[in-house]
């Protein structure tokens, strides 16, 4: 279990980024001939964004440019994701990023001298817009939160030294961070970031999982002030900015490119903790039970249902699994899949340096990359489903939309990658009748889906609009204040149930989404629609994958509850997100169930 470094692994467990460029210096000759191109730009069209002609041309020009951008940016930056300990990567991503700040620069007077202009102009460069309609509405919408033309391009001057806190962040985690073996009755265990939320939390010995438990979250204890020091500087800028843009909060200011209201944020938080705690509190008991636990804690909560019957499944398998599941969705989605295992557009790799957990950066109307760290299980399987549902949106929304309204809001940005987590899980139900099976298959939607998107990033969700509440009051946090806080979080969801040791109130230390504004709470959103689709899909079929097919082509054209409508829902209300849980507790009811007539074990 020792990770080997980058250089070691085979290379069919990595990506190829020569998708994007065959060779390194096709990159930097791209980013001189963007450099060119927006020098063009400047001289152009500033001091010149006078009428709906010229507003159109420039912007319909920005866009070639802003692809290029994406791509050089892609091409550095996710090089540097699979091995935070190559300098030389780190070096080349720092340089251009310093290349695209400038550029950045020099752009920032489009969005400027468009908003001067005189509203008839600007209702007649909405008319005339085609591919760039959407993103200039979007600037008209934004025009009072403008500020001048200075402070915009000093701003955008500034955009990698507003970074610095996620950067110290991740360089933190990824480079810096070293764990020591631990050992567990008598042997010794190596230990790291990946190997602890990839295989100790899932551990079915319990001796070998609370103490691999112990020694991480004991290393983490040694980096809690630096980290807290990194976050509180994030979200007091953040605070900064909502008061510079004259937002009335923090809270309008980062929902306001979410394009949802602040009612919409705080239901997903109420309700799930309200509503959904009773049900996963019966689920942890359940696991108690079944593992004979002294007593059930929180690092006991990711163990599965059935250890013994939790096949390992190779990259080669999980192809066929993913590839069968996503049928329904039709032939060019499964294509789409075969690409991406054939043309590895896929890191499966697990190595030094590497980021954790898992995700997917798309290259408009080309492929995408998507990152996990492989561990042959199904929840393995569930992560490539979960990503190639990114994938998917991107290479719909890419062909019906421009560059400008690729990607929707982030509150929906998680609905196509866990459409396809459910369409997994169904499929697989539908291959056996033996209840052991059943019981495996809706335990791993239960403890990798449900769990992940409606637990974990909904608990971090209560306790980031705690700290933002804090830092709109004028306060500041330190590792005490959110140690505490989230503590509070873990004991308020769990109750009685589940006993929470010292070490777990760091877990705020795990997750880079707080970096990302008001971002964890969007994933229960995303599966809240989700799970309604993926039911009217199995109720009628083809009609309603054909409007999700819709939904995913819509890119960002729409705001979330125009989006939702697509899909067939309407999201202003409680009622889809009441009938997703009420759906986890089915889920949950019918594990306890098959345990009874499995086991013999009752969980009231």
């Amino acid at each position: 279990m020792e990770l080997r470094s980058r250089r070691d692994v085979p290379v069919e467990e990595t990506w190829d980024l020569s998708l994007i460029y065959p060779e390194e210096k096709l990159m930097w000759e791209e980013l001189e001939k963007t450099k060119e191109a927006v020098r063009k730009l400047h001289e152009t069209y500033s001091g010149r964004l006078h009428g709906a002609d010229a507003i159109v041309g420039c912007l319909d020009e920005m866009e070639g440019i802003l692809q290029a951008i994406s791509r050089i940016w892609s091409y550095a930056g996710l090089a540097v994701e699979t091995d935070y300990t190559d300098n030389t990567l780190r070096e080349r991503d720092e340089k251009v990023s310093d290349e695209i700040t400038r550029m950045q620069r020099d752009m920032a007077f489009v969005d400027s001298e468009i908003l001067a202009a005189p509203e008839e102009e600007l209702k007649a460069a909405v008319e005339k817009a085609k591919g760039c309609r959407g993103h200039l509405e979007d600037m008209i919408r934004r025009k009072a939160h403008m500020l001048t033309p200075e402070t915009e391009k000093a701003l955008a001057a500034l955009g990698r030294s507003l970074s610095v806190p996620y950067d110290i962040y991740n360089t933190m985690k990824l480079a810096d961070i070293s764990f020591d073996p631990f050992t567990a009755e008598g042997k010794t265990y190596p230990l790291s970031y990946s190997l602890y939320e990839d295989n100790y939390e899932l551990e079915a010995d319990c001796a070998v999982r609370r103490a691999a438990f112990k020694a991480f979250y004991g290393t983490l204890d040694k980096y809690k002030n630096t980290t807290a020091a990194a976050y509180n500087a994030c979200v007091t800028q953040e605070k900064t900015m909502s008061e510079l843009r004259r937002f009335d909060n923090v809270f309008d200011s980062l929902l306001f490119e979410q394009k949802v209201t602040r009612e919409m944020h705080d239901r997903q938080i109420d309700l799930i903790t309200r509503h959904l705690a009773p049900h996963m509190r019966r689920y942890a008991r359940l696991l108690g039970k079944l593992h004979g636990l002294d007593r059930m804690t929180f690092a006991d909560l990711k163990i599965a249902v059935d250890p013994a019957y939790d096949p390992k499944v190779t990259i080669e398998e999980s192809h066929r699994y993913v590839r069968d599941a996503l049928a329904i969705l039709g032939d060019d989605y499964v294509e789409m899949v075969d690409r991406a295992y054939r043309e590895r557009w896929i890191d499966f790799a697990q190595n030094i340096g590497k980021s954790t957990g898992g995700f997917c950066s798309g290259i408009y109307r080309a492929n995408s990359f998507i990152l996990l760290n492989w561990n042959n299980r199904m929840s393995d399987v569930f992560t490539v489903a979960h990503e190639l549902g990114h994938a998917g949106q991107s290479m719909y929304s890419g062909r019906a939309q421009s560059f400008y309204d690729e990607d929707p809001s982030t509150y929906l940005v998680e609905a196509p990658s866990t459409m396809n987590e459910l369409l997994l899980a169904h499929h697989l139900m539908k291959t056996s009748t033996d209840p052991r099976f059943r019981r495996w298959v809706l335990s791993n939607q239960v403890s990798n889906t449900y769990y992940h998107n409606f637990v974990t990033h909904l608990r971090e969700a209560w306790y980031q609009r705690e700290v933002y509440r804090i830092i709109d009051a004028g306060g500041s946090v330190n590792a005490d204040i959110l140690s505490d806080l989230f503590r509070k979080n873990l004991e308020l969801f769990w109750g009685d149930d589940v006993e929470i040791p010292e070490g777990a109130e760091l877990t705020w230390m795990r997750q880079p989404h707080y970096y990302m504004g008001l971002y964890p709470y969007t994933y229960s959103a995303g599966l809240t629609v989700a799970t309604q689709a993926m039911l009217r899909i199995e109720e009628e079929g083809a009609g309603a994958v054909e409007d999700w097919k819709k939904f995913l082509s819509a890119g960002g054209t729409q705001d979330p509850v125009g989006l939702a409508r697509i899909a067939g829902f309407d999201i202003t209300t409680e009622k889809p997100l009441m009938a997703t849980i009420h759906y986890i507790g089915s889920l949950i009811d019918e594990i306890c169930r098959l345990t009874e007539e499995i086991d013999g074990i009752r969980v009231p």
